[in-house]
């Protein structure tokens, strides 16, 4: 279930995220964070997904994307901060 957090008693959060687009058919994501990343789910714009589970700190994944259109390079990446049941997502285009 979404909810809104109360920016009030949050702490501020990074997006743990780096993308290299050198090669926009093939990005890679890097967890640049000092902590895990849980559950992974990645959402590609041909409607596939993956599934990388735990990303470790430094840890880098590479995201196919030579099924989409040249048009629609956007991926979305949903994850659990670590030791917590938040759940965080983000969307980068290449």
């Amino acid at each position: 279930m979404l909810r809104t957090l109360d920016a009030s008693r949050s702490r501020p959060y990074r997006v743990p995220w780096q993308v290299d687009r050198r090669d926009e058919r093939h990005p890679v994501v890097r967890n640049a964070s000092g902590e895990p990343a849980d559950f992974v789910r990645v959402f590609r714009p041909d409607g596939g997904g993956e599934h990388w589970g735990q990303v470790l700190p430094g840890e880098e994944q590479s995201v196919c994307l030579c099924t989409a259109d040249p048009g629609q390079l956007r991926v979305t990446l949903a994850w659990y901060r670590w030791r917590t049941d938040d759940e965080y997502c983000w969307a980068f285009t290449t």
